[in-house]
């Protein structure tokens, strides 16, 4: 898989065996029916402990795949695995707050978020392979688009710098959401976890359809985003997939971790816009002045590292003087 550019020899070029996507697919598959089948088949309240055992779990998987590249690959291939890895996983931050919106204007019960959230990131998984294969296609076939994936990333960093953290997303003004209820026989009451149910002989979507259709859509605009910035650190679609795919499988457990912190974050996105920025830069740049992934991963972990203390550290201290931060989300 080679690129017909010298910009494309700053970057691991691998050859990876079908038997190894197979294994791969194999695994990010077992895991989801692991995650539905054996630890959330039943509705339940989740415990912030519950959610944080299982968000560092799930980081655990993503960095044990990330030495498995290393043994299979190299270290220059793990590098931009995890340089992708924490880019989705900062991207994801913002998402994670979103479903957030989407659930309290929806008043879905916790214990019902978890499946709805399930059938969300199981779409999205399919939805980012089919931004990676595309992407990594144009880049190889059109290197010019990599200019344009620059200038798009510039565009969204200062968008996002310029973001008031208070503003909050209508999700009653999305289109999609219009459509759902002008097109799909629906009813406003709850059935347990089921995206449909039967009232009096009609099959209706319950409003769980309604909010897996918005989380669909908003991972759409989210991958926009973050799979163009992970080609700014790989071009490797072997390794931009997995990137992706393994920080995804833990946004659940992050959601139920994080939704109601968002205050306390509030940095963060001004964080998530450098990084943006720099690799948006990056990608611009790279026919001209390369930066080497391992400094691109030392950036990255550096700003993230220094938004969150940064959001800490006010936060606290707004809390000594008794000005606490104000929870985004109310439950």
């Amino acid at each position: 898989m080679l690129l017909a550019s010298a910009s494309r020899a700053h970057f691991v070029d691998l050859t990876v065996p079908w038997w190894a996507w197979v294994v791969t697919a194999a695994l990010v598959g077992a895991l989801l029916v692991l995650d539905i089948v054996v630890l959330h088949r039943d509705a339940h309240m989740p415990t912030f402990r519950g959610s944080l055992v299982e968000t560092m779990c799930w980081l655990g998987v993503g960095v044990a795949f990330g030495v498995v590249v290393v043994v299979a690959f190299g270290s220059g291939a793990a590098t931009e695995y995890y340089s992708g890895y924490l880019i989705e996983l900062a991207l994801s931050v913002d998402n994670v707050f979103v479903w957030a919106l989407l659930m309290t204007f929806f008043v879905v019960p916790r214990e019902f978020q978890h499946r709805v959230l399930f059938w969300g990131i199981f779409g999205a998984v399919f939805l980012r392979a089919v931004f990676v294969f595309a992407g990594v296609a144009l880049v190889q076939r059109f290197e010019w688009v990599l200019v344009g994936f620059g200038v798009f990333l510039l565009y969204t960093a200062w968008k996002l710098w310029r973001q008031d953290s208070d503003d909050e997303i209508d999700p009653g003004q999305n289109p999609f959401l219009r459509l759902v209820r002008r097109v799909v026989p629906s009813t406003t009451d709850y059935d347990g976890q089921r995206l449909w149910t039967r009232i009096d002989g009609r099959l209706l979507a319950t409003p769980l359809f309604a909010v897996l259709v918005l989380v669909e859509t908003t991972d759409v605009l989210f991958a926009v985003d973050s799979v163009p910035a992970v080609l700014g650190v790989s071009r490797e679609q072997f390794i931009v997939l997995t990137s992706n795919a393994f920080a995804i499988l833990g946004l659940r457990s992050l959601y139920f971790l994080l939704a109601d912190m968002r205050a306390r974050f509030r940095y963060l996105q001004h964080g998530l816009a450098v990084i943006l920025a720099f690799v948006g830069l990056k990608m611009i740049l790279d026919r001209w002045v390369h930066i080497s992934t391992p400094l691109s991963l030392g950036v990255i972990v550096a700003v993230l590292a220094f938004s969150v203390a940064v959001s800490v550290r006010i936060d606290g201290r707004a809390r000594a003087v008794g000005f606490d931060q104000p929870e985004s989300v109310e439950r």
